[in-house]
């Protein structure tokens, strides 16, 4: 059975929508190299396939869209051989943010069906679709501080692009969002009901798409507002929105010992915020210095040099990192107890974090130099 499956509906016009589905439920659909290798050829070809008017992005079965990246495999290659770059962990992640940079500069409408739980790699498929969904089921976050690595997948730039103090407090908490933060949080763009999926479907269907790329993208906006506005009593409870206020003052320190203590001493009765506290406190010392400079770093860089420095980052933080013990606790012994290379965030020296920024290629090596949209 394919781990991505790949079919093309027929639409009024006379042209056809591609679908491709994430295939690997029992995994929560997480996203495995095989899959990125599938996908990015047949998207590149319905990209040049003038019959082709939009794309459809799903994940099997109703638990996960994509629950992140399949980094168990990455484990064994960094136990293997410890402190080297290892091209299978250099490999993945190239090949994922080349991948995730496609979706953003799709040429043609992509749409995004983010039901379930979105997370980690899910992120990164979601975010650069120019029609992200999310239903009354989404449940998204961010949550690499509990593996040692950090916010990838492109969110060098979505953190950037959220309100004031939300990117830093979201990429240190790991903290769940559900579909009505994502709204707030430019995370997505459409609410429609789980149940309405085909309906979705049949109505990208009716569509009469044109040769003009603009009003194409347009028609399925005003197809998938109709849809919010009748679905919109199913949204759940906003989590986000209502301390926003609160998280701007958590996240308005000088530095990111004085963010994270004030984000960890805060006491409170919300389960949403005493949670995301937890989190962090429990975290990589490591990642939260990395999330502090990638978002100081990442306010001034193109969509394609984001992604330049997270591959240096990613391959980084397997050589030099917590990536490896943060995945053994968590999935491989599941003994929840990483032992990270520092005691807390004022532990770390900032010398040993300007490490992780310098990229371990030559400037007209880098994997990723050939970025850009057309």
């Amino acid at each position: 059975m394919s781990v991505v499956q790949f079919e093309e509906r027929e639409t009024r016009c006379g042209k056809r929508i591609g679908i491709a589905r994430l295939n690997a439920e029992k995994s929560l659909n997480a996203l495995s190299l095989e899959m990125i290798q599938r996908l990015q050829p047949q998207l590149n070809e319905w990209a040049g396939d003038d019959d082709i008017a939009a794309v459809w992005l799903e994940g099997a079965g109703e638990k996960a869209f994509c629950a992140g990246g399949d980094i168990v495999a990455m484990y064994k290659a960094m136990k293997d051989q410890p402190g080297e770059l290892v091209d299978e962990v250099a490999d993945f992640f190239s090949q994922e943010y080349r991948l995730d940079h496609t979706i953003h500069c799709y040429p043609k409408p992509f749409v995004v069906w983010g039901n379930g739980i979105v997370m980690g790699g899910g992120m990164g498929l979601m975010n650069g679709a120019s029609h992200r969904i999310v239903t009354e089921n989404s449940l998204l976050a961010m949550p690499e501080i509990s593996i040692g690595l950090y916010p990838d997948v492109g969110a060098t730039h979505f953190l950037n692009q959220m309100p004031d103090g939300c990117g830093l407090f979201l990429g240190l908490t790991g903290a769940h969002m559900n579909a009505t933060d994502a709204l707030f949080l430019k995370l997505a763009d459409h609410f429609v009901a789980s149940d309405n999926k085909e309906e979705v479907l049949s109505a990208l269907s009716d569509i009469q798409f044109g040769e003009t790329p603009s009003l194409n993208q347009q028609k399925v906006t005003d197809v998938l507002a109709g849809f919010g506005e009748g679905d919109s009593k199913l949204r759940p409870a906003a989590q986000v929105e209502p301390h926003h206020d609160l998280i701007k003052k958590l996240t308005d320190g000088d530095d990111v010992v004085a963010v994270v203590d004030a984000i960890t001493s805060h006491e409170s009765d919300d389960k949403w915020l005493s949670r995301a506290s937890k989190t962090l406190a429990n975290g990589c010392p490591m990642t939260a210095h990395i999330v502090w400079n990638q978002l100081h770093l990442g306010k001034d860089l193109k969509l394609a040099d984001c992604f330049k420095l997270e591959l240096t980052l990613s391959v980084k933080c397997a050589t030099r990192g917590d990536f490896a013990e943060g995945i053994r606790a968590l999935l491989i012994d599941k003994d929840k107890q990483p032992k990270w290379q520092h005691e807390n965030v004022a532990a770390v020296d900032a010398e040993e974090v300007d490490v992780f920024f310098t990229s371990p290629w030559e400037k007209d090596e880098h994997p990723l130099n050939d970025l850009g949209c057309q």
